[in-house]
């Protein structure tokens, strides 16, 4: 009888470690391209790679300073486009939302 039972408690253990790591898989990731209309030269794009690039949750950052646009992938757990918007606020650079991936 305990044999049975500390089998079943094992196939439990087992079933809830595999569900965790399966739940952790999701794709949390998301690309958003800004259009920053006060970036004009490289100082603005430095001030960008330096304080954007270091915010909770960012995992990637390319400027263009043609096209005055920051895409910038992070992931959504752990910062939103709302909180993006408010990092590039805070560094005196307003940020308009182009496009979503």
């Amino acid at each position: 009888m305990k044999r049975i039972l500390i089998i079943i408690f094992c196939a439990i253990c087992t079933l809830s470690i595999t569900s965790a790591q399966t739940e952790k898989k999701k794709n949390t990731k998301e690309t958003t391209v800004f259009l920053i209309k006060d970036m004009h030269c490289e100082n603005c794009v430095k001030k960008v790679e330096k304080n954007i690039a270091f915010e909770k949750g960012v995992t990637d950052l390319k400027c263009d300073l043609n096209s005055k646009s920051v895409e910038v992938t992070y992931n959504t757990e752990k910062i939103s486009e709302k909180k993006l918007l408010a990092a590039f606020k805070k560094i005196k650079m307003e940020a308009i939302v182009v496009s979503k991936e």
